[in-house]
């Protein structure tokens, strides 16, 4: 198969109670919402192996012995393999006054024996409420209500209550969204993670660390999380993205005894997705061994790029779980990561891009290596998601911030976007005569050039950036990468040469930042204007006259 399992299979199989856990499922448990609701749970062969997996424990004589090999899983398949019930399965075990998931010993052969949690409090977490309650917790709402173990819950729209022999609460299982602020306290046992891909929001990556720091508060319980959802955006910095960086250093072996289960499958490379043929084979390959749901189902899904306003990208993202850029991204934010460059010097001869707003969103520089095509993210401001109705720049550290560059570097050239700091860039240019100039983002013909120039740079690797240096103390370099992958495209009526329609850059999300993105093609255009002007050139030697 294509795709991505770490840790690797060892030669020996660790214990586990992944079969006993299969049992209760398939024995107590239902379909969710769809065309199989209430009939009786059924696990493929690869949701089985991922259970088995999941529920690994260490073996007996080891130091952990007993507890959970794994702190985190992560399933990652592709769209329509039901791996929101899968999920809600699990959560149904974990709830459940009989549910074999955590080890209470070893019996004579040497396996695990399974036992129920005590009091569990079950977070599921999800872009909003009305997606976890119709997704996850609906799921589980069903299963908890149709089937054979009805009378053990106590169901409603806010809550799954889990009721003991007496009919009292005995622990919960609710839906979040966001940001769990209130629950900073809970004693979670278990966590569900839905669609983790769609969690990129600084708020909802906070709601996420929260959630994983409480995991630690019922040790005793060896509580753990599970994530299910399919490949996202690259460089869209969401939940799942960070997963899938953490499961390729436990591959290369940079992360040694990982705490992370990673089940990635994909269709693998080698398709040709202009061929309906081709596309037919690779989703067979990214459904792997379940196969097709229904009789010519591989085919109504090839078909879709055959549609003539069709998202591929999208489509190929969820259809084939693979990682690509979004067609709504204006950049290619995986070329540009790997666009790694020598940091530029001091002293070097630079140009330098500024852009973004006093009150809101953020602001940066960007400067450009005129020798190399290097760029480096100087100096950014963000408002902070807490106290954002008060934020506002200090004016006087954005100029030390041109101070400083001024100092370092040979600045030939510098433009910048003058709204909201028409007097601030008047200033500059008054102090450094030729060297700051306005460039108005808001010319289309302009822009979208501008904007076409740095696409090309980042194809033909002609723009790189720094990576490490004080770049990564400030923080910078993360913003930098996040920025570039937040600039969306908004097509304009012109077209290029080639007939292909010219577009500037806009916000794919009302909450996305991409301030600094626009600072690097400012940067950009400043770099090739001033190679175009001779400005690259080296300056001559002062001949030196001894006075006698």
């Amino acid at each position: 198969m294509a795709g991505l399992v770490v840790p690797a299979l060892d030669e020996h199989p660790w214990p586990t109670l992944g079969p006993q856990i299969a049992d209760l499922i398939e024995e107590r448990c239902v379909f969710g919402p769809g065309s199989l609701k209430g009939q009786p749970a059924r696990l493929d062969a690869e949701k089985r192996a991922a259970l088995y997996r999941m529920y690994e424990v260490y073996p007996q004589g080891h130091p952990f012995e007993g507890r959970r090999r794994f702190k985190r899983a992560c399933i990652s398949w592709r769209k329509g393999l039901a791996k929101t019930e899968f999920g809600a399965w699990v959560t149904f075990a974990e709830l459940h006054p009989d549910g074999p998931v955590r080890c209470d010993g070893f019996d004579a052969d040497g396996d695990p024996v399974g036992a129920p949690v005590v009091d569990p409090y079950i977070p599921m977490l999800a872009v909003t409420v009305e997606q976890v309650e119709e997704l996850a917790f609906g799921a589980l709402t069903v299963m908890c209500q149709e089937g054979p173990d009805a009378d053990l819950f106590d169901v409603s729209l806010e809550r799954i209550i889990r009721l003991d022999e007496w009919g009292r609460a005995d622990g919960k299982a609710v839906p979040l969204s966001n940001s769990p602020g209130s629950r900073d306290g809970a004693r979670t046992t278990f966590q569900f993670f839905d669609e983790p891909h769609r969690l990129y929001l600084p708020r909802q990556v906070g709601a996420h660390e929260t959630m994983v720091a409480n995991l630690e508060k019922r040790a005793m319980e060896d509580p753990w999380g599970l994530y299910v959802g399919t490949a996202g955006e690259p460089g869209q910095d969401s939940i799942a993205e960070g997963l899938y960086q953490e499961a390729q250093l436990i591959a290369s072996g940079e992360i040694d005894d990982p705490q992370l289960f990673f089940f990635h499958r994909e269709a693998g490379p080698g398709y040709d997705l202009t061929v309906l043929d081709d596309r037919v084979k690779a989703v067979q390959e990214a459904t792997g061994p379940v196969g097709e749901y229904g009789p010519g189902q591989f085919m109504g899904i090839a078909r879709q790029w055959d549609r003539p306003k069709a998202d591929k990208a999208y489509l190929e993202r969820v259809w084939l779980n693979r990682w690509v850029k979004s067609g709504a991204q204006a950049f290619d934010s995986q070329a540009w990561d790997d666009l790694v460059g020598e940091p530029i010097p001091d002293g070097a001869a630079v140009t330098v891009g500024f852009d973004g707003a006093r009150f809101r969103d953020s602001t940066g520089f960007v400067v450009t290596d005129l020798a190399t095509g290097c760029q480096r993210l100087f100096a950014t401001w963000e408002r902070p998601i807490e106290d954002a109705d008060g934020w506002e720049i200090d004016e006087s550290e954005v100029t030390a911030s041109v101070e400083d560059m001024m100092k370092r570097y040979r600045v030939v050239s510098a433009y910048a976007d003058p709204p909201h700091w028409t007097e601030t860039v008047g200033t500059w240019a008054g102090r450094w005569p030729g060297v700051w100039m306005e460039w108005w983002t808001n010319r289309p013909t302009q822009m979208s050039s501008a904007v076409r120039a740095y696409s090309e740079a980042i194809a033909s690797g002609a723009v790189t950036h720094e990576v490490g240096r004080d770049v990564d103390d400030r923080g910078n370099e993360a913003r930098f990468a996040r920025h570039i992958a937040a600039a969306g495209r908004k097509d304009i009526n012109q077209y290029d040469d080639d007939g292909s329609r010219k577009f500037v850059l806009a916000k794919i999300h009302p909450d996305r930042k991409f301030d600094n993105a626009m600072a690097a093609v400012l940067s950009w255009q400043a770099r090739l204007d001033a190679i175009a002007a001779g400005k690259n050139k080296p300056r001559a030697k002062q001949r030196v006259i001894r006075a006698r």
